[in-house]
């Protein structure tokens, strides 16, 4: 799951629009989070938002599908799809698909647990 520094810096760039994002490299991609919430990744190259019921139907439209990896001999997939090439390309689009991807990360976000104090 190697991301380019290139890959890095145009996405980075690409997102400006989309105030507060940040990358942390994860599992040898990145994640892409705002306000401590992740609602992207990146890996190959290739950027995926969070979808859930609400903003799944708008990636399904446009023949993406969801991210996919190999657990334990089997694929398995998580609830980030891949954001169609022309969308990458025009920054005011893709900061509308990723303020839907943070929207949905927001409500599918587990909430914190307490922590005990000693």
């Amino acid at each position: 799951m190697p991301v380019s520094e290139e890959f890095k810096v145009f996405l980075a760039d690409q997102l400006t629009g989309f105030d507060g994002v940040q990358f942390r490299r994860m599992f040898g991609g990145l994640g892409t989070f705002r306000d401590g919430l992740m609602f992207g990744l990146v890996a190959d190259d290739v950027f995926y938002l969070k979808a859930d019921d609400q903003n799944r139907p708008t990636f399904k439209a446009n023949d993406m599908g969801p991210f996919t990896y190999e657990r334990a001999g089997k694929p398995a997939s998580l609830s980030y799809w891949e954001v169609p090439p022309e969308v990458l390309e025009n920054s005011d689009e893709l900061a509308e698909w990723a303020a839907g991807a943070w929207d949905a990360a927001r409500r599918n976000a587990k909430p914190k647990k307490k922590r005990k104090r000693k």
